[in-house]
């Protein structure tokens, strides 16, 4: 599918209106693309699109979105698109996938994949979800975004630092300069990345990894750096790429995940 580059964002109108009512027209679209796939192999468009004015309010995050009677940009519940795809007995793994590299070709498509994370994600696919938002700037620029806090909408700028810090400390741990510079950075050492490269990253993602991982029967020994190394060295090659990107939630998986193999030695 070739790249469109809009002047302004448009959304899928499935995206637009109440909380209920987007409950339903997203889980339709998802029941619509899962048996398109099922019988093609692919997915067709959004069969309406509508253009979000200049300045207006996206719902970027479920955690915000407390106005449920207010009809709203609900960017968030692509999630429920997502879900519906693999209705009824279908492996999620391939439909997600697919749909997800069609729509990242999308402005819509590419924000929410780069802020939500439903599941591990590689470095290299974080690289393509982040290169897909920077080919969109400029209409993204355009709305503003709710993520964290509801009564405060955030700049594109803005929104990508709250949801992708992450990324831009264990990939361009430098903060004198811009959001969008830093992304770019982060995306094409992602995109070239060496399991060693991988390593480093996570290494500078794990302090905060740790802050937020909570009950660790094990915490001391799973915070030595040499016991992550060696760990991570012994990784097998899936799940090494599940962590790779340094995602902070993928790596308190991955605490939790060496705390336990602690707790049956």
């Amino acid at each position: 599918m070739a790249t469109e580059r809009p002047s302004s964002l448009k959304l899928p109108s499935f995206l637009h209106g109440t909380l209920s009512s987007v409950q339903q027209k997203t889980r339709r679209e998802g029941l619509r693309c899962g048996e398109q796939y099922r019988e093609v192999g692919t997915f067709s468009q959004p069969r309406q699109m509508r253009e979000v004015p200049p300045g207006e309010v996206v719902v970027a995050h479920d955690v915000v979105d407390f106005q449920r009677e207010r009809p709203a940009w609900r960017l968030h519940m692509v999630s429920h698109v997502m879900v519906a795809l693999s209705e009824p007995q279908q492996s999620p793994f391939p439909v997600r996938a697919s749909y997800e590299a069609l729509f990242r070709e999308t402005a819509w498509g590419a924000l929410f994949f780069a802020t939500t994370h439903m599941g591990p994600v590689s470095a290299e696919r974080t690289a393509k979800r982040l290169q897909a938002v920077l080919r969109f700037w400029e209409p993204l620029q355009s709305a503003r975004y709710l993520f964290k806090n509801p009564r405060m909408a955030h700049t594109l700028e803005e929104l990508m630092l709250a949801s992708c810090d992450w990324a831009m400390d264990a990939w361009c741990p430098v903060g004198e300069t811009s959001v969008r510079t830093r992304l770019e950075v982060a995306a094409e050492r992602m995109e070239r990345a060496t399991r060693e490269d991988c390593i480093e990253a996570i290494f500078r993602e794990m302090p905060r990894a740790l802050a937020h991982a909570g009950q660790l029967t094990h915490r001391h020994v799973v915070a030595n750096p040499a016991f992550q190394r060696e760990r991570l060295a012994t990784l097998d090659a899936w799940s090494f790429e599940r962590v790779s990107g340094a995602c902070t939630a993928d790596l308190i998986w991955l605490l939790h995940h060496w705390d336990r193999e602690l707790d049956r030695q």
